[in-house]
């Protein structure tokens, strides 16, 4: 390497994605999902485990936030776990299955690098399935008063007076 070359190095995200795919990162049972390293499970009525854990992990990638939990991620698609909604959401899992194997995969939950998760996920953002997850995903992730501090959004003003009197001005990164 000369002095003027840079050495490209890993980011964050990748090293993260790296070392939290390497292994697998859901546990799938019967009727249940939940993540090996983290405290939380969550319960299917519809949705097949490997379904909700695919949902999940499309989520991270389609709003990445690593400070956000997966339990957050898991509440903003849990909505889809409707018998009403199964076989859209079924059908749209299998068609990005199918992609991640065209790719040399076997499911979208084998592609360990999220740059190529979201090559797949570009590939199907002008379907129905995408438009209809990405869209929930905006209500569904961000309306969750528990990310709002994450993101420091102190709630809705109104009732308490609005925002000129309560430190309109004091969030550091604008």
């Amino acid at each position: 390497m000369t002095k003027t070359q840079t050495p490209r190095g890993m980011t964050r995200r990748e090293l993260l994605s790296r070392g939290v795919t390497a292994g697998t990162s859901f546990v799938v049972g019967a009727g249940y999902l939940t993540a090996k390293d983290a405290a939380w499970a969550t319960e299917m009525n519809a949705l097949k485990p490997d379904t909700m854990a695919t949902l999940v992990q499309m989520a991270r990638d389609i709003y990445p936030h690593d400070q956000v939990p997966d339990e957050n991620y898991v509440v903003a698609v849990k909505g889809y776990d409707d018998p009403q909604r199964v076989d859209f959401v079924e059908a749209g899992i299998e068609a990005l299955n199918a992609a991640a194997r065209g790719k040399g995969y076997g499911r979208y939950l084998d592609v360990l690098w999220e740059r190529d998760r979201i090559d797949l996920l570009r590939g199907m953002e002008d379907s129905e399935f995408f438009q209809t997850i990405r869209g929930g995903l905006v209500t569904g992730l961000y309306n969750q008063k528990a990310v709002w501090p994450i993101f420091g959004y102190e709630g809705e003003s109104y009732s308490l007076g609005g925002y000129i009197d309560r430190g309109f001005d004091d969030i550091s990164w604008i």
